[in-house]
């Protein structure tokens, strides 16, 4: 059997990233004909043919998703040994990729990243905004080191540090009946139109769960693409919505009167917040204290508006 080598495992995970080999060469650096030959010496000494080639780029073959998953554990545990030797000699540096939903990291991540500075000045942190749904994706196939979102992560290749719960309050228009009321209760939003995020988000699967529970409708033609979205609509009369304490927080209290902003269910309507990454990842102990840190940040900035979890 010929040698397999990291370099080939490499080289396959980009073109699986890619999805074309040109693409995956200039990510990789390299000649897309060197690329090439690197994946079919991979498949010469795996005996098996992992990739399609035609027309639409390269399509992997049954035998190249099962290599692909296991290429990732094998690229993940040497990662593991290099950055643990790294770090037993410098300390804990390079560079950490971050992703977190746009409906989070804005009114959070400012605090985060100063104190991680602090704290560890030789990191790095590269930060991406996405819908949760595609940050799980991204995660497991390593397009980010962790991610900063809204549980449930469902998978068995994931950790994840459960970190704080955070209230939705209720905006309505300044005009609407509610926005006269002290506080709102779950009898007060039967019939109600609510607004919501579309489906990318996972705080829409928990407006729909409170919709039938309360009797409300989910407005389905009108979803926001983002909470300043959100908050507009519910401006204009097209419904009631719940935004996160956060963003209520960062937005809304002191700055602008197009919404009522009013408690609802005692607080008792929140979302979970986690950090989640790679189970095999050579990281895993620098999130637990990027985890550790979140807390120490909320604690600290925001403790009358969410509670610590885990």
């Amino acid at each position: 059997m010929d040698e397999i080598t990291l370099r080939q495992l490499r080289y396959f995970l980009s073109l699986c990233e890619a999805g074309h080999y040109r693409k995956a060469a200039e990510r990789a650096g390299i000649s897309q004909p060197s690329l090439s030959q690197q994946i079919v010496r991979l498949e010469s000494a795996l005996g098996v043919d992992l990739v399609e080639r035609g027309r639409r780029g390269a399509v992997l073959t049954p035998a190249g998703r099962e290599v692909r998953e296991q290429a990732r554990k094998v690229v993940d545990e040497i990662e593991t040994l290099v950055q643990r030797a790294r770090a037993a000699r410098d300390g804990i540096g390079g560079t950490l990729h971050l992703g977190t939903a746009p409906t989070l990291g804005p009114y959070l991540l400012p605090f985060v990243t100063r104190r991680l500075h602090r704290a560890y000045p030789a990191l790095k942190l590269v930060i991406r905004d996405a819908a949760p749904r595609s940050l799980q994706d991204d995660l497991t196939e390593g397009r980010h080191d962790m991610i900063l979102t809204q549980l449930p992560v469902q998978s068995a290749d994931l950790d994840v540090m459960r970190l704080f719960r955070e209230p939705l309050k209720l905006a309505v228009a300044q005009d609407h009946p509610l926005a006269g009321q002290a506080r709102v209760e779950a009898a007060d939003l039967y019939g109600q139109d609510v607004l919501s995020l579309s489906d990318a988000y996972l705080l829409h699967g928990q407006m729909l769960r409170l919709c039938e529970d309360v009797g409300a409708r989910l407005r389905q033609d009108y979803e926001g693409t983002s909470l300043d979205a959100l908050r507009q609509m519910t401006a204009l009369g097209m419904g009631v919505s719940f935004l996160p304490a956060l963003y209520v927080r960062s937005e809304v209290d002191g700055k602008e009167d197009d919404v009522a902003i009013r408690p609802f269910r005692d607080g008792r309507l929140a979302r979970s917040i986690g950090l989640a990454w790679r189970r095999r990842a050579a990281h895993a102990a620098l999130a637990r204290r990027v985890g550790g840190i979140v807390q120490a940040v909320v604690q600290e900035h925001f403790a009358d508006l969410v509670t610590l979890e885990g």
